[in-house]
């Protein structure tokens, strides 16, 4: 094996390894161990191929800023816009760290095997009690409690409404003056267009385009 396919190999493993470990300690609770090899591993792909620390320091945070966008796209938005700005500045800090274009090309594999190995975790490890409480609300039940809730959402299957917020396919939706999240059937819904809704699921609620012209 050449020296450039040697490095290139020893770019996708550490930064494969550091997306697997930080992402992986977002997702489970392990005390910040595997913040600390997320890391360590990180800082090392960074200090091996930019000889400037001030360099290495940005490139670190333009990473890590990537890695926090997709995490709260993933808990808080859920409509894909800052993953794929997350997912952007990712790979804009490892390929402009990146000796070369195959060192580049291996590095942003990295990205995308660390963070799907990082799934992985989740079957072997407590997951973090903090995203179960934000999720929360989508798992009401009547049996625990949320009467009340649970059928004022029910009771909006098959009413009216307008759309506040494009819904790409999730977003914010107006029936009768009171705002609510909803998601789409899977197709890209303007906003301000009307809709109705077709089914809720707890606090989920689904919804479909009026068309106007039937």
């Amino acid at each position: 094996m050449n020296e450039l396919m040697q490095l290139s190999v020893m770019s996708f493993v550490i930064v494969g390894l550091g997306t697997m470990f930080l992402i992986g300690e977002v997702l489970v609770n392990m005390r910040g161990v595997f913040a600390l090899l997320g890391i360590f591993f990180m800082t090392l792909f960074f200090y091996t191929h930019i000889p400037n620390m001030s360099m290495i320091i940005i490139m670190f945070i333009i990473y890590l800023v990537g890695l926090i966008l997709i995490v709260i796209d993933g808990k808080v938005l859920n409509d894909g816009t800052l993953t794929t700005l997350g997912i952007v500045s990712m790979i804009i800090s490892v390929s402009i760290a990146a000796p070369n274009l195959a060192s580049g090309i291996y590095s942003v594999i990295g990205i995308v095997i660390g963070a799907v190995l990082s799934l992985t975790f989740l079957k072997l490890f407590k997951k973090r009690e903090m995203w179960g409480k934000l999720a929360l609300k989508d798992r009401l039940t009547t049996e625990e409690g949320y009467t009340t809730l649970t059928e004022e959402y029910t009771q909006l299957v098959g009413q009216t409404g307008t759309t506040l917020t494009d819904l790409r396919p999730s977003g914010t939706i107006s029936i009768n003056e009171k705002e609510y999240s909803a998601i789409s059937t899977g197709n890209w819904i303007h906003k301000n267009e009307k809709i109705h809704v077709i089914d809720v699921d707890g606090t989920k609620i689904q919804v479909e385009l009026i068309d106007e012209t039937k």
